[in-house]
Parts: C-alpha cells; sequence; structure tokens
C-alpha cells in the first residue's frame, strides 16, 4: 500500500487531486521530522555487562581499551557503572580487525586521526 493509497482511503470522497496533494504535504512533513531528529528514539546505552555479551571480549579487555583510550565511556550511572553508546561496537570491531597487524598504540593513533578528520569536516 502506497501513501497514495492510503490518502485516498482515508480522504473520504476527496478527489485524486486533492489525494495527491495530502500525500506530498504529508511526505513533506514527516521529511521534516526525520531530519529535525523528532522521531528519532533515545540513544541507546550500554553497561559493560552488555558490551561482553555483544562483543564476546572479556571485562578486563573492556576496561583496558577503556584505559587506553581506544573506547570511550559516554556516561556513568549514579552506583558509578560505565555507560557506551553504540559507537563502541564500530570501535571493537576496528580494534579486532587492526590488532593482528598493529599494536594498540597504533590502533589509537588510527582512531585520533579519524576523530581529527572528523571534527575538520565538520
Amino acid at each position: 500500500v502506497t501513501m497514495n493509497e492510503i490518502a485516498v482511503q482515508s480522504a473520504d470522497g476527496l478527489s485524486s487531486q486533492s489525494a495527491k496533494f495530502f500525500d506530498e504535504e504529508i511526505g513533506i512533513i514527516i521529511s521534516e521530522l526525520e531530519k529535525s531528529g523528532l522521531m528519532d528514539a533515545p540513544p541507546k546505552l550500554y553497561k559493560i555487562g552488555e558490551v561482553i555479551e555483544h562483543s564476546g571480549l572479556s571485562r578486563q579487555t573492556i576496561h583496558n581499551y577503556t584505559t587506553m583510550g581506544l573506547i570511550r565511556e559516554n556516561r556513568w550511572t549514579q552506583a558509578g557503572h560505565r555507560l557506551y553508546n553504540s559507537e563502541v561496537f564500530r570501535r571493537l570491531a576496528i580494534i579486532n580487525k587492526l590488532k593482528s597487524q598493529y599494536s594498540l598504540s597504533k590502533i589509537k593513533r588510527v582512531f585520533e586521526f579519524m576523530e581529527l578528520a572528523e571534527n575538520n569536516a565538520t
């Protein structure tokens, strides 16, 4: 079912021209909402246990990568638990791929270069 078909079905007696306008107007509104971020779910934050479960890495490895600056926690809970955003999984995948060829300190420099490039692009 297309947006136009929905508009025609719900427009009860509107002409096809009115239904087309309705379809276009709703499309514009939805596009604006998507661009504004108002339709986005709040970002998910992951506890260290969830990062361990999804990555297959040990708690100690996650802790070491955090203290080395390879990954970053985004927040801490009131109880002092680290919370990571979804970027952690991207970084862990990169680390996993590169660590067979490069030292962790070189991988950290790769991330620093990537961040510098991102900051200069914005």
